[in-house]
């Protein structure tokens, strides 16, 4: 079988939107991407029918028991999780992560020190900088080359230490699109004593995640970024989850997962996040290559997601390739982020650049006219727009493509993007 572009654009109804006659081209897709129909159906269906809290002994109360359910059992395959029941719901990634930092925090003494990464998002920055902040702990930062775009992990060797106790890092960057090894980041981590939390709000889109292969001890990922509803999600390591203190209220459940949702959920949205989990397996399941994904009628969900992550991404390839391809063909324009042709395994395609003469939000407001929708500015990026210097010069153009685009797609943002340019935009 191969990748059926038309089918999967077939399910997307805001692939089809125009405005003023231009249809809509979304490359803004690293903020959040659109849904299929049958996310958009699934939440539909849970506020129409099974709108009651949880826990409750009448009808609608226990089929939101049941969605509330499959959403951890989705996500659990989703990452390969060992349980259902390390899988935490949130609004977002970032309030995720300012919520378990406090847990995190206790475990933690004066003088203990935290690795946090010049790449990552600022949501995987800032909540740890307050916390070493609060409890006077210290901040060592592993920072990256700004030409390989990428870490040196011997870097990272020389910032351990006795005292060490978390590992913050991301699994792709949000900027440069880098797709860092967090697999052997975790190892060493493990092998210093120290815990590690991967923020793959980038990674999963793209890339098949295994929480059980890469060995970190927190994964958090925001399903909106991978074509489902705004929430965030957490897996954690059972272990450590059931050793923390939650902040909760007291009638809250005293017991992982439970413990650390704090508030009534958002079950709507755990409806759609079980619909965008069974989309990526249908994706697997009727366009995976049998001989080599190992796909078959009786396959299992999680086999049927790492189907389509291999397909998805072998596509997301193609359109990377073109898209910088064409940047760098236009003068004074720098592709911020990995080129080489035979390196796009390393990065998503997330693909960020800056022009001599143009002004980033400039050229995205002029893109905007063309109905081409990019982001420019950090991005949430501080720290990497820091490293690169173009902070004060107004960060980055940044364009999304996703597996639901197109060659043309990005041919036509190609064809007008020199004019833009010329213009000083």
């Amino acid at each position: 079988m191969t990748y059926d572009l038309e089918a999967v654009r077939a399910q997307f109804p805001a692939l089809a939107l125009s405005d003023n006659g231009k249809r809509r081209i979304y490359f803004d897709n690293p903020a959040g991407t659109q849904v299929p129909q049958a996310v958009a159906d699934a939440v539909s269906d849970c506020l129409l029918k099974t709108n009651a809290n949880a826990g409750g002994y009448f009808a609608s109360a226990k089929a939101a028991d049941a969605v509330v359910q499959s959403a951890r059992e989705a996500m659990a395959d989703f990452l390969n999780a060992p349980s259902s029941d390390e899988i935490v719901f949130g609004q977002n990634m970032t309030t995720i992560t300012l919520h378990l930092s406090r847990s995190l925090g206790r475990l933690f003494k004066p003088g203990d020190e935290i690795i946090l990464s010049r790449m990552d998002h600022d949501a995987n920055v800032w909540p740890w900088v307050l916390l070493a902040r609060d409890l006077q702990l210290e901040v060592r930062w592993l920072s990256f080359n700004p030409e390989t775009f990428e870490f040196d992990l011997h870097d990272l060797d020389q910032l351990f230490t006795e005292r060490t106790r978390l590992v913050c890092v991301g699994g792709a960057s949000n900027l440069t699109g880098t797709i860092n090894d967090v697999r052997t980041i975790c190892a060493k981590a493990r092998a210093a004593g120290a815990l590690s939390f991967v923020d793959g709000v980038q990674s999963a889109p793209h890339i098949a995640t295994d929480v059980k292969d890469i060995g970190c001890d927190f994964f958090v990922c925001s399903s909106y970024k991978f074509f489902g509803p705004h929430q965030g999600i957490l897996w954690g390591r059972r272990e450590v989850l059931e050793k923390l203190e939650p902040y909760k209220v007291r009638p809250a459940p005293a017991t992982i997962p439970g413990c650390f949702e704090t508030g009534t959920q958002s079950h709507e949205g755990f409806a759609g996040i079980t619909a965008t989990v069974d989309y990526f397996a249908a994706v697997g399941a009727s366009m995976g290559e049998p001989a080599h994904d190992g796909i078959s009628a009786d396959s299992s969900r999680r086999e049927q997601i790492h189907a389509a992550m291999k397909l998805l991404f072998a596509y997301e390839e193609q359109l990377a390739r073109h898209l910088i391809a064409g940047l760098m063909s236009i003068d004074g324009v720098t592709v911020q982020g990995i080129t080489a042709p035979d390196a796009m395994n390393r990065r998503v395609p997330t693909v960020s650049f800056t022009h001599a003469d143009a002004k980033p939000a400039a050229v995205a407001e002029a893109l905007a006219g063309e109905n081409i929708f990019v982001w420019s500015g950090h991005n949430y990026a501080v720290e990497a727009v820091r490293s690169l210097g173009i902070l004060d010069s107004g960060g980055v153009v940044r364009i999304g493509p996703v597996h639901y685009n197109s060659i043309a797609e990005i041919d036509e943002l190609l064809a007008v993007l020199p004019g833009i340019l010329g213009t000083g935009a």
